[in-house]
């Protein structure tokens, strides 16, 4: 008889890149996910199954969830806290931790991973997540929460990311180093050096894996001449210095600051910046490719977010690039998912037998 698995909740689930680490942990099983975007909806059922619910949360959970499970795990949307978009103290975006606190008292879960962006660790709605976990019986110590780089997991790109756990059962300390470093060259083998499609395929029910996401772009003259100038590890200040005719008036103006922006990835290292949702433009960051005179394509925006060649994505270009750049790697999520599961397994915690549905939801089939 196959032993059970943890049942598991994602939260603000987008494509489903954190399912996608505890699953290929091998010891959790998702029961539910919760996504505002039906596209993202689908690209996360397309690989995990119909039982992900479409809608905003604060109405799917106002409207009663009934479901069990042993972990809920989720990144409630960033947007409000990033420094790319000016740290926003109002943003209506950052109360949305309240509904993730939510599920997880009314799923009866044992442990919950909250993900989200560095600055979360330090405002005040980070403290009210803590603050409403011990209320809860949860256990977060500072051994349980902090911002770790996402290379030291054997992903190959410099993203930093706040971690909270919260058990009922003791503090989680959070995943050592697994000390494997991944390089961008590592990330690309086995990737043609010339993209291989011009558009994507696009229809209701087409979905694409990532050999189809080898999407070129059609660059200017203008462009191309800059792509040239910037050598590996350069940035726009080697534009700059080589080509001042050539380089837009704001960024000389701009002398400090954004170093990443029109960047060059270097093969030998992990990418030394964060894959954001548009990286196929070269002014938003360090998205240069190593050696060629272009921006990486969507095949290697999502190598190098460690999602496997074999997942299924759709939407639109511009909507699987949100929905790659803001995807928490697999990799990293199942570093997480390991931690997690020691400490359930020490605990002698053995993975709940069933699990009750939402009710009044919509799932996408």
């Amino acid at each position: 008889m196959p032993q059970r698995k943890y049942k598991l909740i994602d939260l603000f689930a987008g494509a489903g890149g954190m399912t996608r680490g505890f699953v290929d942990s091998g010891q959790f099983e998702p029961v539910l996910a919760i996504e505002s975007q039906p596209d993202f909806a689908k690209t996360y059922a397309l690989n995990f199954g119909d039982h992900v619910i479409v809608g905003d949360i604060t109405k799917v959970v106002e409207s009663g969830l009934d479901t069990k499970a042993d972990v809920v795990i989720g990144g409630p949307p960033c947007q409000g806290f990033s420094n790319l978009t000016g740290n926003r103290a109002h943003d209506p975006r950052r109360q949305l931790w309240q509904y993730f606190m939510d599920v997880v008292e009314s799923s009866g879960c044992t442990v919950f991973v909250v993900e989200n962006v560095p600055n979360l660790l330090r405002s005040p709605e980070g403290a009210g997540i803590v603050r409403r976990a011990r209320k809860l019986g949860f256990t977060v110590t500072d051994d349980s929460m902090g911002v770790l780089l996402a290379s030291n997991y054997g992903v190959p790109q410099n993203r930093r990311r706040t971690i909270i756990i919260g058990s009922k059962l003791g503090s989680v300390k959070l995943p050592e180093p697994t000390g494997k470093r991944v390089t961008v060259g590592e990330a690309f083998a086995g990737i043609p050096l010339k993209p291989t499609f011009r558009e994507l395929i696009v229809g209701p029910d087409h979905w694409v894996t990532g050999p189809e996401l080898h999407i070129g772009r059609n660059p200017t003259p203008v462009s191309l001449k800059r792509y040239r100038l910037i050598p590996p590890g350069g940035n726009r200040f080697d534009l700059q210095r080589l080509a001042p005719e050539l380089t837009p008036g704001c960024w000389i103006r701009k002398q400090s600051g954004g170093t990443d922006l029109f960047g060059r990835l270097v093969l030998d290292e992990p990418a030394r910046c964060t894959i954001r949702c548009e990286f196929y433009k070269p002014e938003k960051g360090r998205y240069l490719h190593p050696s060629e005179n272009r921006p990486i394509t969507h095949w290697e925006a999502a190598r190098l977010q460690t999602f496997p060649d074999d997942f299924r994505w759709f939407g639109s270009k511009i909507r699987i690039a949100i929905q790659i750049g803001n995807a928490v790697p697999p990799r990293f999520a199942e570093a997480i998912a390991q931690a997690v599961y020691r400490h359930l397994r020490e605990h002698d915690v053995r993975p709940k037998a069933r699990h009750r549905v939402a009710r009044g939801s919509k799932s996408v089939v």
